[in-house]
């Protein structure tokens, strides 16, 4: 079983500037097939961005999501943790803060994410929640949309 986070991360992380527009995050999120990126500056964590936050901060509200800024709907300052921290630690983090990825920051840079699903593929590779994080995503029906 990993013991340190650098043994469960995805390595390297997708970023974008606090004044990147959400459709700018948004099309980097269908290009990278992710649900989060950073927002960075001056290569420094300020907030991740998910597809729920855009979907539930900013469209839902109506809002344009061309002139919305990601620092806009973020979740501000969030909890990160190191690449040598257990596993155990990010798992007591995610749960305390009732969130579902970290990014993995060493000495103040982000190098990686680790989110529920890695802990549970190095802890239980036979659970459910394994087996639905190694599954590949369902594509768009007829391909990308318009």
């Amino acid at each position: 079983m990993a013991v340190l986070v650098r043994e469960v991360m995805t390595p390297g992380v997708v970023t974008v500037r606090p004044d990147a527009s959400l459709v700018e995050a948004a099309q980097l999120m269908r290009a990278q097939d992710i649900g989060d990126v950073l927002v960075t500056t001056d290569h420094r964590v300020v907030g991740v961005l998910t597809d729920r936050d855009i979907t539930l901060r900013a469209v839902a509200d109506g809002a344009d999501p061309l002139t919305v800024s990601a620092q806009a709907v973020c979740t501000p300052n969030p909890v990160v943790v190191g690449p040598d921290d257990a596993v155990s630690a990010a798992v007591e983090l995610m749960r305390g803060h009732a969130v579902r990825r970290l990014p993995v920051v060493d000495n103040g840079r982000p190098v990686g994410m680790v989110s529920l699903g890695d802990v549970a593929l190095a802890q239980d590779a036979d659970s459910a929640l394994a087996d639905i994080s190694r599954a590949e995503p369902d594509s768009w029906p007829g391909g990308r949309p318009a």
